[in-house]
């Protein structure tokens, strides 16, 4: 026998979510936020998105990987990633090779051109992260990054609920 389930309140359904208030929310202001002002600086030099970017960044720490393996590390969309990759081998920054086992594997890394752009973007985006962090004390800067820590997803867990992001 099945029961029947009491309706919420009736407001409940209608109750706007907080979004000021709201965790993904606020660290998805707070990361466009502080991606937005390190962007300036190498859109103005460079003309490339910040998809471009962080794309250029994990072939920098990472070289060799795949555009699923760049997309899984950097938890973007596997289309952008595609996108970005394409624009970033058409403007000679980023090689993409066969796989030497694999043939059905591509696999990426930064070309002199790109790692010459790299290598002057990447001081100005750490440049930027010390203003951020400059606001916060020493016990701050620890704290963040424990919290950051425990609230990272693992390999195989979700880091959301409801697919929200």
């Amino acid at each position: 026998m099945t029961s029947k389930r009491k309706p919420a309140h009736p407001a409940a359904e209608h109750a706007p979510l907080q979004l000021e208030h709201f965790l993904p929310y606020r660290l998805s202001i707070l990361s466009n936020t502080i991606s937005q002002a390190i962007a300036e600086d190498y859109q103005r030099l460079y003309d490339i998105s910040v998809t471009e970017w962080r794309v250029m960044a994990v072939l920098a720490r990472f070289e060799g990987l795949s555009a699923r393996e760049v997309a899984e590390r950097t938890a973007m969309d596997k289309v952008a990633v595609s996108r970005a990759l394409a624009r970033l081998v058409e403007a000679g920054r980023v090689s993409r090779v066969t796989h030497e086992d694999d043939k059905r594997r591509s696999v990426l890394g930064l070309t002199e051109t790109g790692w010459t752009m790299h290598d002057e973007v990447a001081p100005m985006a750490r440049a930027r992260e010390r203003e951020v962090l400059a606001k916060l004390d020493a016990d701050e800067r620890a704290w963040l990054e424990r919290i950051l820590d425990k609230l990272q997803p693992r390999n195989g867990e979700r880091g959301t609920e409801n697919g929200e992001r």
